[in-house]
């Protein structure tokens, strides 16, 4: 090859001065210019052009094999020129092997093909001389080469042997030696890299051919000088024999063709094992690999890529449940895409016929264009990177998660990209991708809400879970039966022009269409998304007019377009219909058909109220005459007049005076404003409240004092609320995202519950610039496995203690122990404070069943049982009977691995759970909330006419119901507690109260009768000292040694901590040791039927608008409903320092 390279030389005359510059062209070659390497750069190494030659080289041997067939055919031994030398030589029947009578075009044509093969042979041979003419020359294809073209090129100069035999059909060896090489040069040319398996699968192909190939014709030939075989059954025969079924009605007769037999047999079993052991390995390694997704798949079918560090089986069949649970994906492929083999677990559940025809994995990175490719992400819909939360470097993990999104979006930008990321300073770095959840961000988020909202991890987790809320159908309990039916209820949209649910309420406002709506459809409209505006608002509010064009968000068992609408018959004759819920057959009764996943609605009458006489008429009271008050009706437009506005800005009155009761805090002051210092790029800012003047850092630590103040525990603080401790390994950026939540501009400043952060490792500097600002929001260094530490951080002060799960232990030997620890502190902690809600955070979903676990509870074994009954069934929440999850006190983030899914078919619900969790803020969205029912509260009866009264009288909307009710459980091991004043009771409830302390406490009997032979031993030397009393004496130890054999393990506990108490100097008067949850259980309803009955202290959830979207200029006359809740609206209201 030649390049035109042109080269000038400047020629200076001798004179220096105006001499002419001579011009020489200079050629560089990239190749030795010689004929040699020209004529092997065509031969061999341009691709283009060898593959030219290989093709020639190839259909040169086949057309030899074929002239061989044509000369077999057309000889007859018996005839012609071959017979008269048979006769005039007298020779046997023998030399019919070594003589063929062969036609002279067929000699004609064998000489030519002979003569180019030769010449081509010879040239090839001169091109790769490399210095040992032996090494080439002993080659197997150059002596087949020498075998069956040199006798053709003699029989030219020596007529007399042109009828000699010549195997020409040895050339087949050659031909796939030619088809193996132009493979490889094709594969070459087009840059094709993964066709070993083809290769292979070809080679052994070409071998099994040319082997009976060559024993067709070495038989036949043979055979000539016995039975005189035909080649179709020298074909047979072959067949049958390699086949090893071996019929025997065509046998060779003569020794030379049973000894070709032989010989072919014996290469058969040399040569075929080497091959099939080659593709079996190659077959496997493809397995591991996962092969290709084709390209022609890839164009008619619809394909999504899940990226991963390594898959887990708990991670696989999470995606594949919530992705699969959408009809309209049953159609989709998933392709996975992992750098690590698949392992036993995961490549069993691969080979199950509902996933094996859907599933296809591919071992590759996603770094690599290669395995990309192969994947065919250029072509998917969606391409889901996940994070490897089990990985002891969280950092490291997301850089890789970065890594992988950068090289998607460069090889195909145009593919959704769907993120999971661990840590919030990471979000920024992939802030293209179409979604992304931050782990830490909604982790913390939610944690904050279930201390003030109860089981909002429960609430968003049911939320994000596609069900058809069939779970727990056929339990007796009726509460299962409840909480599984409204565990169904998920995030629709649908705009207002096409929906039959809100069509009706164009022109009305938001509040209206949200009660009327869920009043006659059971539906709850939670928020909207106008045309101009693309922000969706939660509840903006009765100011907001629904528009044909607004896309409304609503919640129910299932979407509109799966709804069947039933009208009763009083609809059907067009009778007028009373007020609104004038009885209870005029409530709404809705039946939910479990196949297909249809629910088919029976209407009543919903015409709107009259305003004349809206007023509800509720029954009468205790069979008296009195009546209960009455609610008022929803306006169909906005009055100021009417409604209790959510402002918290207007009125100062209670602010002045709100610490003036707390030590040293009187000149405290709050403001309202934007958290000055971000602890990471990304975050959203919210208004929240906060100091006038940010704390010294030596202020924020509790355990000590410092010059500002001498407190060094939580009591000498003097807190009027309840503390909320929080248990992390590291002041991490995500924990800013805890306490954001609880200090919001929208909670009351009386109701704002200190922060403490309970922490391993010291946080830095940096985070706590980011927490000063913030008031009463204080650390401890300490670990929760310290009694001294939760002592001194105020545990017997807290309503909540929230155990984050700690980075160091969420990887394990095992995996499902990296829980362990948790859980034994966490069960530690619930026995010593038993009054105390403990939130806790697990790696595992499937450990919460560990959660304080009672070893003899019969109910847990049952809800065990039940659990293992919805899995068979395919339920994606099996896990939601367990109690410590329908109560709110367990959570495992990888719960929230489904929003992630979810919003390949939703697309707003990473949003609208960012909203409901106080992650973002939107002007004019509302937040979540919560009240509580009390009995005060109870003459409104039902849920429906509690909607009612909220809609009409604060513009508020409910979506659930946190319920807890009493129950009985079986006797468990913290039940069976006998004190020390049940000593005093009758002889025979002694004996039973001892009977069971043996059967159920072997442990704590042995212990306790420890310490009454240790109390023995001292009353021997007692009674060496006074003999005369060693009757009393030995009275008394008997009477303590009974006493602490009936010790109770509750008894212990409540002593232990309060010697610790003592030991630190704290008072023990606030140590409260009994269980206020140990004969309860919790549980959420989401968007109940209207007509469910309000029970004492449920805790309803709220969506309230927001208050700064707009402030009425007349304060309103409040009404008396909802008193307790009224007031303290009113007398938290402040202003707003920004």
């Amino acid at each position: 090859m030649r390049c035109a390279y042109s080269l000038r030389l400047p020629s200076v005359s001798p004179s220096g001065l105006g001499s002419a510059v001579v011009q020489v062209q200079v050629e560089f070659y990239v190749n030795e210019n010689t004929f040699k390497e020209r004529l092997k750069l065509f031969f061999i190494k341009n691709q283009r052009s060898s593959l030219r030659i290989r093709v020639f080289n190839f259909c040169l041997k086949l057309l030899t094999c074929l002239l061989y067939i044509i000369r077999v055919v057309t000889d007859n031994p018996g005839q012609g020129l071959l017979r008269k030398v048979l006769l005039l030589n007298a020779l046997s029947g023998r030399e019919l092997i070594f003589w063929v009578d062969r036609k002279v075009p067929v000699w004609a044509i064998q000489v030519i093909v002979a003569i180019i093969s030769f010449l081509e042979t010879m040239l090839l041979m001169y091109l790769s001389y490399k210095g040992n003419i032996w090494e080439q020359i002993f080659q197997v294809s150059f002596l087949l080469e020498m075998i069956n073209t040199v006798p053709f090129i003699i029989t030219i100069f020596w007529p007399s042997i042109r009828n000699i035999f010549i195997p020409v059909f040895l050339n087949c060896w050659l031909a796939k030696c030619a088809l193996e090489n132009m493979i490889n040069d094709v594969h070459r040319a087009i840059q094709r890299t993964n066709s070993a398996m083809f290769n292979q699968v070809l080679i052994l192909i070409c071998t099994l051919l040319c082997l009976v190939f060559t024993g067709t014709c070495g038989i036949q030939h043979l055979e000539r000088a016995g039975k005189n075989l035909s080649l179709f059954n020298s074909f047979y025969f072959c067949i049958v024999t390699f086949s090893t079924v071996g019929f025997g009605d065509v046998t060779p007769r003569i020794w030379p063709s049973q000894l070709l037999v032989v010989i072919m047999i014996c290469v058969a079993l040399v040569v075929l094992p080497l091959q099939f052991e080659e593709l079996i390995y190659l077959w496997m390694e493809r397995q591991k690999s996962g092969g290709n997704y084709s390209r022609h798949r890839a164009q008619t079918e619809k394909h999504v890529v899940l990226c991963v560090s390594a898959l887990k089986i708990d991670l696989l069949m999470d995606f594949l449940n919530e992705f699969y649970a959408h009809p309209r994906l049953q159609d989709y492929y998933v392709v996975i895409l992992c750098p690590s083999e698949m392992d036993l677990q995961v490549r069993r559940v691969l080979q199950i016929p509902l996933w094996s025809q859907r599933v296809i994995y591919l071992q590759g990175s996603v770094l690599k264009d290669q395995d990309l490719l192969r994947a065919k992400m250029d072509d998917a819909e969606a391409c889901f990177i996940l994070s490897s939360r089990n990985e002891v470097d969280r950092m490291a993990a997301d850089h890789q998660t970065i890594l992988r999104a950068w090289a998607v979006k460069d090889f195909a930008p145009n593919c959704p990209l769907y993120v999971q990321i661990l840590k919030p300073e990471n979000k920024f770095h992939v802030k293209f991708a179409d979604h992304v959840v931050c782990e830490e961000e909604f982790k913390y988020a939610m944690l904050a809400l279930n201390c003030v909202c109860p089981a909002t991890s429960t609430l968003v987790t049911l939320l994000v879970h596609t069900s058809r809320g069939r779970e727990g159908q056929q339990s007796p309990e009726q509460w299962q039966r409840m909480y599984g039916c409204c565990s169904g209820n998920e995030v629709y949209h649908i705009r207002l022009c096409d929906s039959k649910f809100f069509g009706e309420y164009n022109g009305k406002s938001f509040t209206y269409a949200s009660f009327h709506a869920h009043k006659k459809y059971g539906v709850c409209l939670i928020g909207i998304k106008s045309e101009d505006n693309k922000s969706i608002l939660l509840n903006p509010g009765p100011r907001h007019i629904m528009a044909a064009t607004d896309t409304c968000y609503y919640i129910n068992i299932t979407k509109e377009e799966n709804s069947a609408f039933i009208f009763n018959q009083e609809e059907r004759k067009g009778r007028p219909a009373g007020g609104i819920y004038d009885g209870p057959s005029q409530l709404p009764v809705h039946s939910i058909i479990a196949s297909m996943g249809t629910v088919a609605m029976d209407l009543q009458n919903t015409s709107p109220p009259d305003v004349s006489g809206g007023k509800l008429v509720p029954p009468t009271v205790n069979g008296t005459g009195s009546r209960r008050p009455s609610i008022a009706p929803v306006q169909e437009l906005a009055d100021s007049a009417s409604i209790l506005p959510c402002d918290l800005l207007s009125d100062q009155s209670e602010d002045d005076s709100v610490f003036t009761d707390e030590k040293d805090h009187s000149s405290t002051e709050y403001v309202k404003g934007y958290p000055p210092n971000s602890p990471y790029i990304g975050s959203s800012p919210t208004l929240c409240h906060l100091l006038a003047e940010k704390a010294p850092f030596c202020c924020l630590r509790l355990d000590q004092g410092c010059r500002h103040n001498s407190f060094e525990d939580a009591k000498a603080y003097g807190f009027k609320n309840k503390l909320i401790i929080v248990s992390a390994e590291t002041a991490g950026n995500g924990l800013y995202n805890f306490i954001v939540p609880l200090r919001a501009y929208y909670r009351p400043r009386k109701e704002l519950n200190p922060i403490v952060l309970l922490l391993d490792n010291p946080p830095d500097n940096h985070f706590l610039e980011a927490i000063c600002c913030f008031p009463m929001v204080y650390y401890m260094a300490g670990t929760i496995d310290n009694l001294d530490s939760l002592l001194q951080c105020g545990i017997i002060y807290a309503d909540n203690l929230v155990v984050v799960d700690k980075e160091s232990t969420m990887s394990a030997e095992e995996d499902y122990m990296a829980d362990a620890k948790t859980i034994v502190n966490v069960q530690t902690m619930f026995r010593l404070f038993p009054s105390l809600s403990i939130i806790t955070e697990l790696t595992h979903p499937s450990n919460m069943r560990f959660m304080q676990f009672r070893a003899k509870d019969c109910y847990s074994l049952a809800l065990s049982k039940l659990e293992k009954k919805e899995r068979d069934k395919g339920s994606n929440l099996a896990f939601m009977f367990r109690l410590p999850f329908a109560a709110g006190r367990v959570f495992s983030i990888s719960m929230l691995d489904t929003l992630l899914y979810q919003s390949f078919v939703k697309d707003y619900m990473i949003l609208i759970a960012r909203l409901l969790l106080g992650l973002d803020t939107t002007p004019g969205s509302g937040y979540l909330c919560a009240m509580k029912v009390t009995e005060e509260d109870l003459w409104i009866s039902t849920y429906g006419r509690l909607f009612q009264k909220l809609c009409s009288s604060s513009a508020e909307i409910p979506i659930g119901i946190y319920r807890t009710e009493s129950h009985i459980f079986s006797t468990s091991e913290s039940q069976v507690s006998v004190s020390v004043d049940d000593c005093e009771d009758t002889k025979d409830r002694g004996d039973e109260s001892r009977s069971n302390d043996q059967s159920d406490h072997p442990l704590l009997r042995k212990k306790s009768m420890q310490w009454a032979r240790r109390l023995s031993k001292k009353s021997v030397r007692w009674q060496g000292v006074s003999r005369d009393s060693s009757k009393d004496h030995a009275q008394r130890i008997a009477q303590q040694r009974l006493n602490l054999y009936r010790r109770s393990e509750r008894e212990e506990l409540s002593e232990l901590v309060r010697n610790r108490m003592r030991h630190l100097g704290l008072p023990t008067s606030g140590y409260d040791e009994q269980n206020d949850h140990q004969n309860t259980l919790s549980y959420v309803l989401i968007n109940p039927s209207p007509d469910t009955r309000l029970e004492l202290n449920d805790i309803v959830y709220l969506i309230r608008s927001d208050p700064l979207a707009h402030v009425p200029e007349v304060p309103p006359v409040h009404s008396s409903s909802l008193k307790e809740r009224h007031e303290s609206s009113i007398d938290t209201r402040e202003d707003t320092q920004l």
